[in-house]
């Protein structure tokens, strides 16, 4: 009877010590999966007045651009993470609202020298987390941009690299843009064929992309063409 009792409390404690370990385990996945990027809480708590600020410069580089390529010759712009993240949380919430899917919202960057990551907060089935993407950019040529696929996460947890490739694919399909998977040291890369005519006959070749600390150099040149002429 006294082994019983003594095979019985063992039985117990094992038990015991298994439920606690898968709890323990659980409890850092769910902390895991709820760890946000500290880049993305900074962004988060900016003040609205400077994201505003911000949003109108994005704006203001973006009309000139947009009149730079109008003009034969060559051309640049720089573009920075406060510039695209002020436009993130106050142009497009107002005048795009629907440019995200619904599981999807507040998104914002962090650019540096060689990588830019970008993270929204994700929210389905009553589940939320922090979900984010780091690619290192590219021009592999004119009017090809290249993005090597360098991590996915969500929070701290690797995220499968299969629904990154369909989102990808669906939102080059949804811009009509030519898109082609392939692999680059160990690491998948899409690289993305951006148009180089407009209807007016001009030729726009993006050939300079680079990343500094915080910002985006663009540089190319337009030229005049034949209508219809591709890349």
């Amino acid at each position: 009877m006294g082994m019983s009792r003594r095979l019985l409390r063992l039985f117990l404690i094992i038990s015991l010590a298994v439920l606690l370990l898968a709890l323990l385990v659980l409890l850092c996945f769910y902390l895991a999966a709820q760890y946000e990027p500290a880049f993305y809480r900074e962004a988060m708590e900016a003040d609205p007045a400077e994201e505003e600020k911000a949003s109108d410069q994005m704006l203001q580089q973006a009309t000139a651009l947009a009149s730079a390529l109008k003009k034969e010759g060559r051309w640049e712009a720089v573009i920075t993470a406060e510039q695209i993240n002020g436009w993130l949380a106050v142009d497009m919430v107002k005048n795009h609202p629907n440019a995200l899917p619904p599981t999807l919202r507040d998104p914002r960057v962090t650019i540096g020298p060689s990588a830019i990551t970008v993270a929204c907060r994700f929210e389905q089935s009553g589940q939320s987390s922090v979900i984010s993407l780091t690619v290192e950019p590219y021009m592999s040529e004119p009017n090809v941009l290249a993005l090597r696929i360098v991590k996915a996460r969500a929070g701290l947890l690797p995220m499968p690299l299969g629904n990154v490739f369909d989102r990808l694919s669906q939102a080059a399909r949804d811009m009509q843009l030519h898109l082609e998977w392939r692999q680059a040291g160990g690491h998948p890369v899409a690289l993305l064929t951006l148009p180089a005519a407009e209807d007016n006959g001009r030729q726009v070749r993006i050939e300079t992309l680079r990343l500094g600390d915080g910002e985006i150099y663009l540089a190319g040149s337009t030229k005049k063409g034949e209508k219809g002429v591709g890349p």
